[in-house]
């Protein structure tokens, strides 16, 4: 009897020992963050020393991508897609998508393995509108065991949610980051004894921009400054929480923007160079986003990774750290980057595609970029008005294709296309079998989900204009 408890006991500890060896995530993401708005990625006068300090102690990617816009850039974090991979619940012509709840998030990937996980701030992927969004849709219907944040973007208003029942209208917005990171720590604190997931999803940089007292007027950037060092300082708190729990060595804290600056907001807007334009561009300025992972004796303190590397890939990329897999199931776009994370790794082989809303803009391959001749959208395509927030000087519409060296060219002013008409013919390749696979705005993708929802079964205006009709809702303010 004395040798079967010790053996459970044995096994028990053993158990225990595996929980507690799989590694913490922490994924921050901030709203409309330009590429250059952090010190170490050039701001010359918005200052940021715990980011900065963040990536002299971790990691720093200058060719990091997220998508154009805050709902399609969310759902591919979370499911390791192309916005037009993934299935949408309802509203398959908005530009905000309604993730599908049969679609699989990260959290749900790490859940069933064991971990806790946590949502805190802007969701957006249950519905844009504050006031109208689908319960069944929040985080806790979609892998996360705690949620507390706001259902879409703060355009007006911010109503707050904890779980699925709102708890706050029309919130100070110059309380939610403090707010979303003291929620965020508590979690942390509970949880230390287990492993787990955090998703940080600030509503800041993002216009209606707020400031609480203690920042407001204090950067030299101004308003938006004084935004950007308040989640500084808050992202502070959180590596600090981490540290004092003993933590470091067991965990991974991201940094990612969730698509480039609104440059069309003034004074309220971000800041891309040396990349052009911003965001809902397709310009290297509207994806190519501030990155910065840390994780003490796994990521290698006071490095920098060139390499092509994108939200998409970090669902397959947390789920192999954590000792599991993406499903199985269906077409993942992204790919596991632990190897240039732990920097053994310099180089990735891939293509990558950029798509404005619906529509397939420019493909990737290397150092080279092919921004590809503008289709004009569908009447119904929901990027019909895609010239409207883009600042004029970019919101051009291509008509011959063109080819941009993104190493020696990061600003992308050189066509280089007629001097390399092989590299344009190879690319102009890719982009053809993205169309066939992923889809575009009058081609519903062979490998796109759907899970019964609507979908595209005829190409060509006719058939578009037929199957994505806006639904009666949309008329009531949806």
């Amino acid at each position: 009897m004395i040798q079967t408890l010790g053996l459970a006991l044995t096994c028990v500890s053993a158990g225990v020992a595996a929980e507690r060896a799989k590694p913490n995530f922490i994924v921050i993401l901030t709203d409309d963050q330009g590429y250059q708005d952090v010190g170490c990625y050039g701001s010359p006068d918005i200052k940021t020393p715990r980011l900065d300090r963040m990536a002299e102690e971790g990691m720093r990617f200058t060719n990091f991508y997220a998508q154009t816009v805050c709902g399609p850039s969310r759902g591919s974090l979370m499911t390791g897609s192309y916005p037009l991979r993934f299935a949408r619940q309802d509203d398959p012509d908005s530009i905000h998508p309604e993730l599908h709840s049969d679609e699989v998030t990260i959290a749900e990937v790490l859940h069933a393995h064991g971990y806790a996980t946590a949502a805190f701030g802007k969701w957006d992927l249950a519905g844009h509108n504050p006031s109208s969004y689908k319960k069944e849709l929040l985080p806790p219907h979609q892998g996360f065991d705690t949620y507390f944040g706001t259902p879409g973007s703060n355009d007006s208003v911010v109503n707050l949610i904890r779980g699925t029942e709102e708890v706050e209208k029309k919130a100070d917005m110059s309380t939610l980051t403090r707010r979303y990171t003291d929620a965020a720590l508590a979690f942390i604190e509970e949880h230390r004894e287990q492993p787990f997931f955090v998703y940080l999803a600030h509503t800041m940089p993002h216009t209606k921009l707020a400031v609480s007292a203690d920042f407001k007027g204090k950067s030299a950037g101004g308003m938006y400054g004084d935004v950007i060092e308040e989640l500084d300082f808050h992202i502070g708190r959180v590596l600090d929480k981490v540290k004092d729990l003993g933590l470091d060595e067991t965990t991974y804290v991201i940094f990612a923007s969730d698509n480039g600056p609104w440059l069309i907001r003034k004074d309220h807007g971000g800041h891309a160079k040396p990349l052009r334009s911003g965001k809902t561009s397709c310009w290297e300025g509207g994806l190519r986003v501030p990155c910065i992972m840390r994780a003490p004796g796994r990521i290698p303190a006071g490095s920098e990774s060139d390499a092509v590397v994108a939200t998409i890939d970090l669902m397959p990329t947390l789920a192999g750290l954590a000792g599991t897999a993406p499903p199985s199931d269906r077409v993942i776009d992204g790919i596991d980057v632990s190897k240039v994370m732990h920097g053994e790794l310099d180089r990735i082989d891939r293509t990558y595609f950029y798509y404005q809303h619906d529509c397939l803009r420019a493909v990737r391959s290397g150092k080279w970029k092919l921004m590809l001749p503008h289709t004009e959208p569908v009447k119904t395509s929901i990027a019909t008005k895609w010239r409207n927030h883009i600042a004029k000087a970019d919101a051009i519409r291509i008509k011959k294709a063109r080819l941009y060296d993104l190493e020696s060219d990061i600003g992308e002013r050189t066509d280089v296309a007629r001097q390399h008409p092989e590299v344009v013919a190879e690319l102009q390749k890719l982009a053809k079998q993205a169309r066939k696979d992923i889809g575009d705005h009058d081609v519903f993708g062979g490998n796109a989900r759907t899970f019964g929802a609507a979908r595209r079964t005829l190409s060509g205006e006719a058939g578009y204009a037929a199957l994505f009709q806006p639904p009666a809702r949309r008329k009531q303010g949806k």
